[in-house]
């Protein structure tokens, strides 16, 4: 039987694409095959804020921020944990990552057109020891263009080997099962769904209107992970993040439902640390959503006051922004699944941005006028359409009725005004010295020693109490599901690995669907600013390693 393409892959998202990229370049004959229509190439990189971890690059040097690989390499293990048998890939291909975001990685994008905003930002910044997790420096770089200015130059060159006839895009082409002859998967097989007009990341019709069978020299799996099915999150959620939420919003769609891993299991591949996820504790519901539960994250500055659903502070170090894991653990043994912000309109215009490309619609649209508007705004657009709009916010001139508001949100009222303003007079009179024994207090003077977060990102310290800087908000903040750090066993070559260890044959992974690479490059928490770049890499990788073995 002969071969319909040289590869085969699976997955129109970042990571397929950089793969098919890859392919091109090597001349090789390519089906891309997505279950969505074609609005919607691109995944979920689409939607992103389009972060990218970077060591030593000029945006962090014209910062003044002193970084190096070694520095980067001890926070990635410190942040990782490895410490199972099946790390050994996961922390290879860390090592990899690393020696990549700190040599080639920028200056690849870089000659394919891709841009980053001045100002580096300062994600997961742990608060622990030196050995610890978290960021010990800026290494958050946003694309000029976001998510889709991230996408638009694989995109491209995906496209150019549509012109050349080396690339089929076949969408609406759902993928049921793997199979193989010779020892070597080469064939796959699946469903065609009727066409559809939605908009991208709405939900499209499943109806069946035919069935297909390939078959190449290799296939490449780049089907993302399974934040949008609740039952497999719940299912895989470890023991020590406590107990599952019973409800949740989802940061995608929910055709990322994790239904081809099982597939590939099925098929002989092995699947490693499922149990390992990442979701992030400062969801709020999507005031005009595009899919169903359709959530965004909050990336906060470190001002605002986290409280528990009882209005109790979270403890040392669980700021905002600094562990999101550590947050969750502590939130789901605390009986409730949301938390509180609360803080004033002086914070929250400085302090809050929020996830996504279509909440940034300055830097999306790549505006200079935009992104100076948004510095001069009080409060930016986006940012004011969820005060005004959101379901989570509350925003009130004195803190009765903050409170009567805040409870008014919850099934119980379980937040007392005493309580709370005793927590907040209490925080408010560190703010009268330079001295303080408040961590958190320390930490916002500390966040604005840093160029970056003094200019854009972190208020000026006030009392939260101070009717010039109201008025006065709290914020209920969701379970907000979103990345896989499982998945596929990869080698360095990113070829899939059985439950024996040999490489199956012909069958590769990259993106979400091989954690990242090598089935958890993360281990058991993240960085920020790897995902996007853990598709780039270990996609390009896989696209290379294929075109190598099918020449």
């Amino acid at each position: 039987m002969a071969y319909d393409a040289d590869v085969i892959v699976i997955g129109a998202g970042l990571a397929g694409l950089a793969a098919t990229a890859e392919l091109v370049d090597a001349g090789r004959k390519v089906i891309l095959l997505d279950q969505e229509p074609e609005q919607s190439i691109g995944g979920q990189a689409h939607w992103s804020f389009g972060g990218l971890f970077f060591v030593d690059s000029p945006e962090q040097r014209r910062m003044r921020i002193k970084d190096n690989h070694a520095l980067a390499l001890q926070d990635w293990m410190g942040t990782a944990g490895f410490d199972r048998p099946e790390d050994h890939w996961p922390r290879q291909w860390a090592e990899a990552y690393v020696d990549f975001a700190a040599g080639e990685k920028r200056p690849w994008l870089h000659r394919q057109g891709v841009r980053f905003f001045p100002v580096v930002g300062w994600a997961e910044r742990g608060g622990y020891d030196a050995n610890g997790h978290g960021n010990s420096v800026p290494r958050f770089h946003i694309t000029w263009g976001t998510g889709p200015g991230l996408v638009a130059p694989f995109e491209r060159r995906v496209r150019e080997g549509v012109a050349r006839g080396l690339v089929e895009l076949r969408f609406r082409h759902r993928v049921t099962g793997l199979s193989g002859s010779a020892g070597s998967v080469d064939t796959v097989t699946g469903e065609v769904l009727e066409p559809s007009a939605i908009e991208r990341g709405q939900a499209s019709s499943r109806t069946v209107t035919g069935a297909f069978e390939l078959r190449a020299q290799a296939v490449i799996v780049t089907s993302g992970g399974i934040g949008g099915n609740h039952d497999l999150v719940r299912a895989n959620w470890p023991e020590r993040l406590g107990t599952p939420p019973e409800r949740m919003i989802s940061g995608v769609p929910a055709h990322v439902d994790g239904a081809m891993l099982g597939i590939a299991e099925e098929a002989g591949a092995r699947l490693i640390n499922r149990d390992r996820m990442w979701h992030y504790t400062e969801g709020i519901q999507n005031w005009n959503p595009i899919w169903d539960k359709h959530g965004i994250r909050i990336l906060p500055g470190p001002s605002s006051l986290w409280l528990d659903a009882r209005g109790n502070r979270l403890p040392v170090p669980l700021f905002p922004g600094f562990d999101t894991l550590g947050t969750l653990e502590h939130i789901m043994r605390t009986g409730y699944d949301y938390t509180w912000f609360v803080l004033d309109q002086k914070i929250i215009g400085k302090e809050f941005a929020l996830s996504g490309s279509e909440q940034n619609p300055d830097l999306t649209g790549k505006s200079i006028k935009g992104v100076i508007g948004r510095a001069r705004a009080d409060v930016p657009g986006p940012v004011k359409a969820f005060m005004d709009n959101g379901v989570d916010f509350v925003v009130e001139n004195d803190l009765a009725a903050l409170v009567r508001g805040m409870n008014a949100l919850t099934e119980k009222p379980l937040i007392d005004e005493a309580a709370l303003r005793h927590e907040i007079v209490a925080r408010d009179r560190e703010i009268a010295n330079p001295f303080t024994k408040d961590l958190q207090v320390m930490s916002i003077r500390g966040a604005r020693n840093y160029l970056g977060d003094k200019l854009i990102r972190t208020a000026t310290p006030h009392r939260i109490l101070d009717p010039k800087a109201g008025p006065l908000i709290a914020v209920r903040l969701n379970i907000l599901t979103r990345k896989t750090l499982g998945g596929l066993e990869t080698d360095l070559s990113s070829r899939v690995l059985t439950e024996g260890g040999e490489p199956l044959a012909g069958l590769y992974a990259a993106g979400e669907a091989a954690g990242f690479g090598g089935g958890g490059v993360h281990g058991y928490r993240s960085l920020e600013g790897t995902f996007l770049g853990g598709c780039l890499f270990s996609g390009r990788t896989a696209g290379r390693a294929a075109a190598e073995a099918v020449s």
